[in-house]
């Protein structure tokens, strides 16, 4: 039991004891820091800022300072009382009325584009009550409206005010024929240009400028200014990560890099995606949920050295000796001086218009840079794994299958009763994976879907929406975890009880179509979108399908959505190359029945076919988890289909039986053996 915070005075004698240079006041303005972080697996991590080795009485009054000043939040939430939000699309109204606004667009995403974003900038969901992880919104002068994808239909009804916001459909409803219609002709929509990409905005302002309509920059983005508690950004540790997962070291990396610019004529890159800067660094943090990012920005210049633009609290010890002499630790406000530095040396500046924001491009611009718009050059290396990260990640999928074996075997046991719900079934997981070795969190926000929930691709349960796995129904489980070794995304579908021969046909056509994409082969220069058909052709033959794309880019220790690669009917021009991680995971979904989805992380490889007359490739199957027997109708399968399914399942059974023999008294090993033993038609 943790004791109580003595005060500021006794905090300040045993930092000095400790020979430590920071007073109470750091040590506030870095828990601060450390409450708008996540809390992550170790919830001591982050004294590590403070010091290392710290005494214990030290130590403990740091843990009941965070524990108070975590307690005086809830508590000033709690007085607040319900968000008013009547209340914050009115100030912010009167922010633009004085500015001579018409309108400011309110994005979800923050600086850097990316897929989480901290607590300060959820700037969407403050104004409006919106969770969902993709959207915006554009407030009026008289009417607002939130645009959301066919994923949040449902839930941006019972999160956001119908009174206060209209319901848009992100795609099928554009925001400049919204802005059109609601705002006066000749009008200015302001925006953030940190928080838009200099592709959107200028996309947008050709469209916008075709009505009448300007599109204003904001040097302040107007709902900070109404926004009087936003969390300050948020602090956690950035670590090395070691060379033996990594593979190659930083300055390699770095050199690689930097001769490719000296090539093509480019004397720097500007680096805005975190995780882009952790590969090329060697660096992990945990500034954001379910991805190691440490947020920051960098710029490389041709000759390898880099200037990383983070605020220096939360390097870990041993961290800028890591790093070199060749990176040079710069405060993120720093940044804009930087860029100006590099117009007045004349230099080619690379960026990229797709993840770069436009304040970026607009102060290189006025710095008069020469720009390059060219993608992330960290992107395409990153995502080829070399033999270090491969190892790594094959060792994490044998921990995380055995930890999915442990489930699914505690699953058959009490499922049947009726009892378990969706959240029992995820925590349940989590419990597994967490006494796994080198776990580090999840990688995504676990979906638990059971019955018609399952239907929805992007579900997240809440207590509101917790439905128990009923007999007779399916229960969709995509879920993946974080190790220091590799990105673990997996989904299986399992029959709770008999299902019905319906279900056993979708879900033999889904495992047809998963089936083709991990026995493809196919030359060099193919692309992710050239191989998606062979995922859906078993459904297409039904006249079914599935919204979503078949596989996505998965990183090392990294975002388990990470590019440039990906397979999908959106078409990709980058070619699948040796070492990039891919999903494979068609699916079905009958609304408001049930939902199937079944994924394996494939990573690419070279083939050697003695008749080939050019390069080929194929995929490695890296997830280890039984395929529920029980949903496949063999009449629908193909010999070929049967023997990699049984070949799989006999992978499955002799990579994990000895991860789990002996355990429960030898049950688990049973329930496996049974779980992988041969489809026979």
């Amino acid at each position: 039991m943790s004791s109580a915070y003595r005060g500021d005075e006794t905090l300040a004698q045993l930092l000095a004891q400790a020979g430590l240079p920071q007073t109470p006041a750091d040590i506030r303005s870095l828990v601060a820091g450390v409450l708008a972080a996540p809390e992550g697996e170790d919830p001591d991590g982050w004294m590590v800022l403070v010091g290392a080795s710290l005494p214990e009485d030290l130590a403990g009054q740091l843990r009941a300072l965070k524990a108070e000043l975590a307690d005086s939040c809830l508590a000033a939430g709690r007085a607040a009382g319900a968000p008013d939000y009547a209340a914050r699309i009115a100030a912010l109204r009167g922010v633009l009325a004085r500015a001579d606004l018409d309108g400011f667009i309110v994005p979800r995403g923050d600086e850097h584009q990316g897929e989480y974003v901290p607590p300060r900038a959820q700037r969407l969901a403050w104004l409006t009550g919106f969770t969902g992880s993709a959207g915006h919104a554009i407030v009026g002068r008289q009417r607002a409206a939130l645009f959301v994808d066919g994923r949040y239909t449902l839930q941006v009804q019972a999160e956001v005010s119908g009174d206060l916001y209209e319901y848009r459909h992100l795609v099928d409803d554009p925001l400049t024929e919204w802005a059109g219609e609601a705002l006066p002709r000749g009008g200015r929509l302001g925006y953030d240009p940190w928080l838009h990409t200099a592709g959107w905005v200028e996309r947008t302002r050709q469209q916008l400028e075709r009505i009448g309509l300007s599109l204003v920059p904001c040097p302040d983005n107007p709902v900070d200014r109404v926004w009087t508690d936003q969390p300050p950004p948020p602090l956690a540790p950035v670590v090395a990560q070691d060379i033996a997962f990594a593979g190659d070291s930083a300055a390699d990396k770095r050199a690689r890099i930097a001769g490719d610019l000296t090539r093509n004529g480019i004397g720097a890159v500007v680096l805005t995606q975190p995780d882009s800067i952790a590969w090329l660094l060697n660096l992990r943090g945990a500034d954001v949920p379910c991805t190691p990012l440490p947020l920051s920005f960098a710029i490389l210049k041709d000759d390898g050295q880099v200037d990383l633009f983070i605020d220096r609290r939360k390097l870990a010890p041993g961290v800028e000796s890591h790093l070199g002499n060749q990176v040079a630790v710069r405060a993120p406000d720093e940044l804009g001086a930087a860029l100006d530095g590099l117009g007045r040396e004349g230099r080619k500046v690379m960026a990229d218009p797709a993840g770069t924001s436009a304040w970026i491009f607009d102060r290189l611009h006025m710095a008069g840079a020469k720009l390059e718009r060219d993608p992330d050059p960290c992107a395409l290396p990153k995502a080829c794994k070399n033999e270090a990260e491969l190892a790594g990640t094959r060792a994490a999928h044998i921990r995380d299958g055995a930890a999915l074996v442990r489930f699914l075997h505690w699953l058959s046991r009490e499922a049947p009763s009726g009892t378990v719900t969706e959240i029992a079934a995820a925590e349940r997981l989590l419990a597994f994976r967490r006494a796994n070795d080198r776990f580090r969190g999840l990688s995504f926000d676990t979906i638990s879907g059971a019955g018609p929930n399952g239907a929805i691709v992007h579900y997240r349960v809440s207590e509101a929406t917790d439905r128990r796995l009923e007999p007779g129904s399916l229960f969709l489980l995509d879920s993946g975890a974080q190790y220091q070794d590799g990105t673990t995304d997996v989904t299986r579908t399992i029959a709770i009880g008999a299902p019905t021969p319906e279900m056993r046909e979708r879900f033999t056509l889904v495992l047809k179509g998963h089936i083709a994409v991990s026995t493809a082969r196919f030359p060099r220069g193919t692309t992710g979108s050239q191989l998606d058909t062979l995922a859906r052709l078993p459904l297409w033959s039904l006249g079914l399908d599935y919204d979503h794309g078949t596989g996505h880019g998965v990183g090392s220790y990294l975002s388990v959505h990470e590019g440039p690669q990906r397979i999908s009917k959106v078409p990709n021009s980058v070619a699948l190359q040796p070492g990039m991680i891919l999903s494979n995971e068609p699916g079905y979904y009958k609304t408001g029945a049930y939902g199937i989805r079944i994924e394996n992380l494939i990573v690419v490889q070279p083939l050697d076919l003695p008749m080939a007359e050019r390069p080929m490739l194929g995929f490695e199957v890296l997830t280890l988890a039984p395929i529920d027997r029980n949903l496949v109708e063999p009449a629908l399968l193909t010999q070929a289909e049967i023997a990699w399914l049984n070949a799989y399942h006999t992978h499955v059974r002799e990579a994990l039986e000895p991860r789990v023999a002996g355990e429960e008294g030898g049950g688990i090993t049973q329930w496996l053996r049974q779980a992988t033993s041969p489809i026979i038609d």
